[in-house]
């Protein structure tokens, strides 16, 4: 079970980019959780699994004696599940989830742009966390600021969109 989690159904084991599948099998997992229970719920959720996850990263750095093994990506999941709580402005329902009118789209899309791109360039706190922390919370804190990021940087960049476009 632990390593299911860990690699996020597997996902981590993919090849190429293991870090990128496990952030793409999250988006549209987030974006679901979003439609049906509202920003709020994935918040918690996200909060949850991160908490759940750092225990089982020990554990299984522990047994493996290595730290942050590439097929780890539950991490992934949760930058990129709080990037959508924090960055959509809207609140869609299943129905209107790819209607480009309503931006849900558009921003669920950037944020992960910017995930990815805060996730591998590290840029300030990112990367302290991620050199510094050690065990679990080194491999869940980097994506968590960076997810927070993302999700603020989208939330700007939608509104500065609404501004000049209205």
């Amino acid at each position: 079970m632990n390593k299911f989690f860990i690699t996020l159904g597997y996902s981590g084991l993919f090849p190429k980019a293991p870090g990128t599948v496990g952030t793409l099998v999250s988006l549209p997992l987030g974006m679901i959780i979003l439609a049906y229970f509202g920003s709020q719920t994935l918040f918690m959720a996200t909060l949850l699994i991160s908490i759940i996850a750092i225990k089982e990263i020990n554990r299984y750095e522990e047994a493996t004696k290595s730290h942050d093994s590439q097929i780890i990506v539950i991490d992934e999941l949760a930058g990129m599940w709080f990037a959508l709580s924090v960055a959509p402005a809207i609140t869609v329902n299943m129905s209107e989830l790819t209607n480009w009118e309503n931006g849900f789209l558009i921003q669920s899309i950037l944020a992960f742009i910017l995930f990815r791109y805060f996730d591998i360039t590290k840029p300030s706190i990112i990367g302290r966390i991620d050199r510094e922390a050690k065990g679990g919370v080194g491999v869940m804190g980097d994506d968590i600021v960076a997810g927070f990021a993302a999700g603020i940087t989208t939330a700007m960049i939608w509104q500065a969109i609404l501004y000049f476009m209205a």
